[in-house]
């Protein structure tokens, strides 16, 4: 056996996160609100050697399938990110991430003069303004944000 390859066990069922951009997995963990705490083994690993990327991270969760809102997380912190679901220990369907043009109800405007934070309780909507800079803008008071400034909704 060569011991210079990685040796992760295989899942039976749930996700496996690849091509994630290095540095951004514990940050996917995190918007996925990821922590181990229901029992599911969650294996992440950071700065895999990659032959497309150079490097990347890897995140796999047992007993856990990603919904849309999920998806668009993910596609928000690392674009070129492939989401493999896995059943019986085979891959069942593999897809790339893409942001949609808006993203409703997973982040909240920072602006503590939108109405999205008053006592109305309005879900957030971002506009993507530019997929490839990762820019958005509030639907409601048009500020402008960046991956970095956005904030999860809980």
């Amino acid at each position: 056996m060569d011991t210079s390859e990685l040796l992760v066990r295989r899942i039976r069922q749930g996700t496996v996160i690849d091509h994630i951009d290095t540095g951004r997995g514990l940050r996917v963990l995190e918007a996925l609100g990821i922590d181990g705490s229901d029992g599911g083994l969650v294996t992440v690993a950071l700065n895999v050697p990659s032959g497309k990327l150079g490097k990347k991270d890897i995140v796999k969760v047992e007993n856990r399938f990603l919904e849309e809102d999920d998806t668009n997380k993910l596609a928000v912190i690392s674009p070129n990110a492939t989401i493999n679901k896995i059943r019986n220990y085979k891959l069942a369907e593999k897809r790339r991430v893409s942001l949609p043009n808006a993203i409703d109800r997973i982040f909240r405007c920072p602006n503590p003069s939108c109405i999205t934070g008053s006592a109305e309780m309005i879900e957030s909507v971002m506009e993507v303004v530019d997929k490839t800079g990762k820019k958005f803008q509030c639907r409601y008071c048009r500020r402008l944000l960046d991956v970095e400034t956005l904030e999860y909704s809980r």
